[in-house]
């Protein structure tokens, strides 16, 4: 196996020095960086690194790498329930953890975010929020250096593992449950995020349900944006029978621009969150345990750890009307 002695040897630096080039620190040359990391590739020596890693005492430290919602000043509600139910599981499995914000590693390479991983002593990583433009995670995932748990992306290989609810079904059962409840021949359908996995699939299944159901379908993007979605609706929804929105936040800014355009269309969202329930006007939407999404995806990455192989692991969906008597304590 190939040692961080034996890079030193290639590149004729001091040990010491090939350290600091690895983990990113200070004051190294620019000359200095360039001869190490020649050496680290000619040896493939983060690989071998990595390895090390797996088979040794420190395989049990993962990271969540977690890429926060810029759209919206609400306090990110999901994202804390994500981390919180990671900690819950990973205590309970005895996995170290660390959280990682994509904006720290979103303008790195590949080698340099394998040595960043690595320099963690990272063994498993767990990716929130990705989407398909994420090349150098897709590339990550791909070279299969680490374990990995993806939520909401349908990627899977032998170190892979994808975890979520069938968004596909969980659209199409909260969309026709709003559509039987009123009479709709036209529908606003107010979309997440263009390069998003999740909207590639929630927009599928409004194509397939408005096929099936013989209804006008009008597509529109509102980025998981509440202040998008109001406009949005201020726009089209005058001339639309519903407004099917992909997330609760966007949901709630289409209803509070009905609300001020004095019509009344009916609104249904997705996610559950707890903001729904003081809108003041209840809507259909899918509730997802998003806390238990997050243990499930520990436990599964914990599986990965231990020799199994990746697959897709679907976790149950309800739909409900968010109450405000449902959420105080």
């Amino acid at each position: 196996m190939v040692s961080i002695k034996d890079v030193a040897k290639e590149a004729g630096v001091a040990i010491s020095t090939v350290s600091k080039v690895l983990n990113n620190y200070p004051n190294v040359s620019e000359e200095t960086k360039e001869k190490v990391m020649e050496a680290v590739n000619r040896l493939n020596f983060v690989p071998n690194q990595v390895a090390a890693a797996l088979s040794s005492k420190k395989s049990g430290r993962i990271a969540l790498l977690i890429k926060l919602n810029m759209k919206t000043q609400a306090i990110d509600e999901i994202d804390m329930q994500y981390i919180s139910g990671a900690i819950s599981m990973a205590r309970e499995k005895q996995l170290d953890v660390i959280t990682v914000f994509y904006s720290m590693i979103e303008k790195m390479s590949l080698d340099e975010m394998r040595r960043y991983f690595a320099s963690q002593s990272i063994s498993g990583i767990i990716i929130f929020g990705m989407n398909n433009e994420d090349k150098v995670l897709l590339k990550l995932i791909e070279s299969q250096t680490f374990k990995i748990v993806v939520v909401d992306s349908p990627l899977v290989n032998e170190s892979t593992s994808c975890v979520g609810i069938n968004h596909y079904q969980a659209q199409i059962d909260v969309a026709e449950k709003t559509i039987k409840e009123n009479m709709c021949r036209s529908i606003l359908y107010i979309a997440g995020m263009k390069n998003s996995y999740v909207t590639e699939e929630k927009i599928r299944a409004m194509k397939d349900l408005a096929a099936k159901r013989k209804l006008k379908l009008f597509i529109r993007n509102g980025d998981f944006s509440e202040l998008k979605a109001r406009q949005l609706t201020f726009r089209y929804a005058k001339n639309k029978d519903i407004v099917v929105c992909a997330s609760d936040l966007m949901a709630i800014g289409a209803m509070k621009a009905l609300i001020e355009m004095d019509i009344f269309r009916p609104v249904c969202g997705f996610d559950g969150i707890i903001l729904m329930g003081y809108v003041g006007k209840q809507m259909n939407t899918v509730k997802q345990d998003f806390a238990n999404v997050s243990a499930e995806a520990v436990r599964e990455l914990n599986r990965l750890l231990n020799g199994s192989k990746g697959r897709n692991v679907r976790l149950p969906h309800k739909l409900v009307r968010m109450k405000y008597e449902d959420i105080i304590c």
